[in-house]
């Protein structure tokens, strides 16, 4: 079975009760929502250990979901996973029906290339943002954008528009106005002086 498909049935019982019963039977208690107008929200169940095997796939928080319940299948994205705050496992999760064409938000990984070259010309690499919101259609959702460092500078500072996006992606926080135009990524001196040129960098 392909990482972009998950099997669940039908849920009947709610509430906190339900729930907890769920997870004593490693169980993970879910919703799926959205799609046409007339569409009402569906109570599911996942198996656990399918589930945490699915998660541990960075294409499955920022993909296009084959959702299979009961024979019938859904497409989805994931647009949440409540974790235990101890043990990390998901007690519950989010699905958003989708078609190709939808339009939707979504928090995006960031890949950064060439790290270990700008470390090697005497730079480190200060990440400022790990990841970045996106508006875009289903069909065009990227499971990553990359973000290039190669020949940059101590000093250097690569800004949310300065990224090379996909065909059909727009940045939300550029939406907002050039004011939110932040740092993405900075480069700084190897050693004990690198916190004070990333601030600086950034300014």
């Amino acid at each position: 079975m392909s990482i972009y498909d998950i099997n669940a049935v039908l849920r009947e019982e709610s509430g906190k009760g339900a729930s907890r019963r769920l997870r004593r039977e490693n169980k993970v208690p879910a919703v799926i929502y959205g799609g046409a107008k007339n569409r009402k929200p569906q109570s599911l169940t996942l198996e656990l250990r399918e589930l945490v095997k699915a998660l541990e796939h960075e294409a499955f928080y920022s993909h296009v979901l084959n959702v299979n319940i009961e024979g019938k299948t859904e497409q989805a994205i994931l647009m949440d996973v409540q974790r235990h705050p101890a043990t990390d496992f998901p007690m519950h999760i989010d699905f958003e029906r989708v078609t190709k064409s939808t339009i939707v938000h979504k928090r995006i990984p960031l890949h950064f290339l060439n790290e270990a070259k700008v470390a090697k010309a005497g730079g480190r690499v200060m990440h400022t943002a790990s990841e970045v919101e996106i508006t875009c259609k289903a069909g065009d959702l990227p499971e990553f954008i990359e973000v290039d460092v190669d020949g940059l500078e101590v000093g250097s500072v690569i800004h949310l528009s300065e990224l090379k996006l996909p065909k059909g992606i727009t940045l939300v926080e550029l939406n907002k106005g050039a004011d939110h135009d932040s740092p993405v990524v900075s480069i700084a001196k190897a050693g004990g002086a690198a916190a004070d040129d990333t601030e600086e960098a950034a300014e």
